[in-house]
């Protein structure tokens, strides 16, 4: 069905159960879980899924090891479990991944040793691998790139590692396939909350981001999943229940990240400096074939839908990797840069300063209007969170309480099952990711011609018929990682990405736009 006949769909339809304003982990993670508990959901984004701070992280399932320093058990506790069950419900796209902290001090092996020993402890069951002490040749072997000077030993761990935006578009189709409805590109305007009767009790007002349709939606809760930006989607809420401007809920912090060739660190295990000179952390993430540097915790209070790196967060980036590995790093080394806003959760009475101390675990609330609106967290733990959503829009009476626990065990469209074999065709570079579709993939018109970095014109087809995609932005950034990997090589891909979106039909490649945001990403720009 097209989009605008789908938009006239929806509104002409009797109410649903619940609408979902975001789609980005959070809002994803909502409706799959109300979906397969046997509601009618809608799901309406903006731009593309996880086109902003979901597809933008560090890529990685986490406890959260600097939590554990801050004392938080409850939350590592609660992560660690999350991160086992992301493991066994998308193996294809999320994996176990070793991490060394190098040691360059006689305390820091046994310190850090003994902190990491407890990340063991709390995973328990779900533990992928026990903590380990490393003497300097094998933290050499582990890390080949590692700065070696004065190198005493390390200490190894294992956390988790994914493609955060093709998890999210995974959560995206499985919803779609236990009924619910996911739109991208559908910006919603405004959310009505009608006087109280036997009707719906929201209206929400839908536009097509490119043809201009504009309809509305009658459903009985809506959820405000839209991250940083769920402040905005608060004010434009109106209701029968006269209430002052709600009070801000996110303090927003920016997250840098940048890429380099995978030479620099070497090898397949992680990098993780606990503690840089001014208290922060580094990582080096080996990842798709490159290796990932970052990331800062700069505050910001304006919220731009791609916002550029700070000059000092590049430095701090480049000056530290520079002094962890062996080989300095360079702006002329850079690939890729990738900025993300974390929803930080603001304290009611909140002081402009450093964000490293606000909270990373999520909150929900419910406005006086009726609108329940979900922020903070990490991917690690979406499916708590949808879950706690679910339960808050139970307690107002906007929905009826349903057993819930279903999304722990139900796998990701194209997952394979326990002890399922790979496809023969899953060996060909990239085709794992798809999963158990990789044969749908390979089916589709030009498997055998490639368009560089490992995207064929098949898995374009693949992408516009199956996987929502409809500008060059959204198969070259988040189908297939070649805006995240290597800039300059998105860009020289980009026109014969736009020309098979055309044949396919796509009502607007937007190549210039792209093209802009290559330069972006490529460091061809002055920084703020």
């Amino acid at each position: 069905m097209k989009r605008a006949e789908l938009l006239e769909s929806l509104s002409r339809q009797p109410v649903c159960d619940l609408v979902v304003v975001g789609g980005g982990a959070t809002g994803l993670g909502v409706a799959l879980d109300a979906a397969l508990r046997g509601f009618s959901v809608v799901l309406l984004e903006s731009h593309d899924f996880a086109g902003g701070t979901s597809s933008r992280s560090t890529k990685l399932l986490h406890g959260g090891v600097r939590y554990l320093a801050q004392g938080n058990l409850s939350l590592v506790r609660e992560a660690l479990a999350e991160r086992g069950t992301v493991l066994r419900m998308a193996p294809h796209l999320a994996q176990p991944l070793p991490f060394v902290m190098p040691s360059y001090q006689w305390w820091q092996t046994p310190f850090y040793g003994i902190g990491l020993k407890l990340y063991d402890l709390l995973a328990g069951a779900a533990g992928l691998g026990r903590t380990e002490f490393l003497d300097a040749a094998s933290t050499l072997a582990a890390l080949p790139g590692v700065n070696a000077r004065h190198l005493r030993g390390g200490v190894k761990y294992w956390d988790g590692q994914f493609d955060d935006a093709r998890l999210a578009l995974a959560l995206a189709r499985t919803a779609e396939a236990a009924g619910a409805v996911v739109l991208n590109y559908a910006k919603v305007t405004g959310i009505r909350r009608q006087a109280e009767s036997t009707g719906p009790r929201f209206e929400v007002d839908v536009c097509d981001h490119f043809d201009g349709t504009s309809r509305s939606i009658a459903a009985q809760c809506v959820v405000n999943a839209t991250g940083v930006w769920v402040d905005e989607l608060r004010a434009a809420t109106h209701g029968q229940i006269p209430q002052a401007p709600p009070q801000r809920m996110v303090s927003p912090s920016q997250g840098v990240h940048v890429v380099v060739d995978r030479e620099f660190l070497g090898g397949e295990t992680a990098l993780l400096v606990p503690k840089t000179p001014d208290g922060r952390v580094l990582f080096a993430v080996p990842w798709l074939g490159k290796v990932v540097l970052g990331t800062t915790d700069t505050p910001r209070q304006d919220l731009p839908r791609e916002p550029q790196a700070f000059a000092e967060e590049l430095d701090f980036i480049l000056s530290e990797a520079s002094r962890a590995l062996s080989r300095p790093v360079r702006r002329e080394d850079v690939r890729s840069v990738w900025v993300g806003l974390r929803p930080l959760v603001a304290p009611p009475q909140h002081a402009e300063g450093s964000t490293k101390t606000l909270s990373r675990e999520h909150t929900i609330i419910a406005d006086a209007n009726g609108l329940i609106t979900v922020t903070g967290g990490k991917w690690t733990t979406y499916r708590a969170m949808a879950e706690d959503v679910l339960d808050r829009c139970f307690d107002e009476g906007f929905l009826p309480r349903k057993p819930g626990g279903l999304t722990e065990r139900h796998t990701m469209l194209g997952a394979p099952g326990p002890g399922a074999a790979t496809s023969p065709i899953c060996a060909a570079p990239g085709l794992h990711l798809y999963g158990t579709e990789a044969d749908r993939v390979v089916e589709c018109p030009g498997a055998d011609i490639q368009l560089g970095m490992g995207l064929t014109e098949a898995m374009v087809r693949f992408a516009v018929r199956h996987e929502y995609a409809q500008t060059v932005e959204d198969v070259l950034a988040r189908r297939w990682r070649v805006l995240f990997l290597n800039a300059t090589a998105a860009a020289a891909m980009a026109p014969g990405v736009a020309a098979i979106l055309r044949e396919e039909g796509c009502a607007s490649t937007e190549l210039e736009e792209f093209l802009g945001l290559c330069r972006h990403h490529s460091l061809i720009f002055e920084p703020n």
